[in-house]
């Protein structure tokens, strides 16, 4: 019977495996496995999974680098913990319907949120303000996708600013999947006030909101707060709140998705 791993070191060897294509145009199977100190049966659950994610191209015995085609706008902040943000992505499934409309902002999870939605929903009309959002969601011709005018941020890979702003208000929608910097008892806070205007203008054009972020992101206060922890309704993470937390978000009313790895 095979012995379960310790996530964090799965962690560590998939940000490994990622460098090392940043360096080197191919990577194989065999030298990372001895690399790693690991078998190779393990080097190709890891390469499945980040093939799965779109990070890298599976060759026959290793892999190269995912094609630009595929990832116009990621950079090294997508490419950390691919795994966690596969795992959240999932969890945001069951709250999400074949036919709906959603807005879903610009950032790391959120592409991964929509490759999943491109794989397992359908006929889903969108507007987003992130490139790589729409290029997800394209794998699925049901899609209905739009994107915002604006000015691009590099910071979140998506536009932001007045145009982006008038345009999101043209539109009710289902869902608003949007991600942040830190949660704590007062709110959902970001350390980019552009986007957070985005956010904000997303969650008055939705039915509910949807907040998805990792665990290593709760209990803790960013720059600019982006709302009153009333205006949530989802919050989607990997692990269980506690402290201030867990009594704030009771007293709001924000229903908790806890993602299962």
């Amino acid at each position: 019977m095979r012995r379960a791993e310790n996530g964090t070191a799965k962690v560590r060897r998939h940000e490994a495996i990622l460098a090392e294509l940043r360096a080197s145009p191919a990577i194989r199977i065999a030298e990372l496995a001895a690399a790693h100190a690991v078998s190779t049966e393990t080097i190709r659950r890891d390469l499945d999974a980040l093939s799965a994610a779109g990070l890298i191209s599976r060759t026959y015995g290793g892999a190269t680098g995912a094609p630009l085609a595929d990832e116009p706008l990621l950079d090294d902040r997508y490419r950390v913990n691919p795994q966690q943000r596969l795992v959240l992505a999932r969890a945001v499934m069951p709250l999400v319907q074949d036919g709906d409309s959603v807005m879903i902002d610009a950032g790391a999870t959120t592409i991964y949120v929509a490759r999943r939605l491109a794989a397992e929903r359908n006929d889903l009309s969108v507007v987003t303000t992130s490139f790589g959002v729409a290029s997800a969601l394209a794998a699925n011709p049901s899609m209905q996708i739009r994107i915002c005018p604006g000015e691009y941020d590099p910071r979140d890979g998506g536009v932001t600013g007045p145009d982006a702003l008038d345009y999101l208000g043209h539109f009710h929608v289902t869902h608003a999947i949007i991600g942040a910097s830190r949660l704590d008892a007062s709110g959902p806070s970001d350390f980019n006030s552009a986007s957070v205007w985005i956010k904000r203008t997303m969650i008055k054009q939705a039915e509910q909101t949807i907040l998805v972020l990792d665990h290593e992101k709760l209990e803790k206060t960013g720059f600019e707060r982006i709302c009153p922890l009333s205006e949530i309704d989802w919050l989607v993470t990997d692990a269980s709140i506690g402290g201030d937390l867990t009594k704030a978000v009771e007293k709001a009313k924000v229903k908790v998705q806890l993602a299962a790895d």
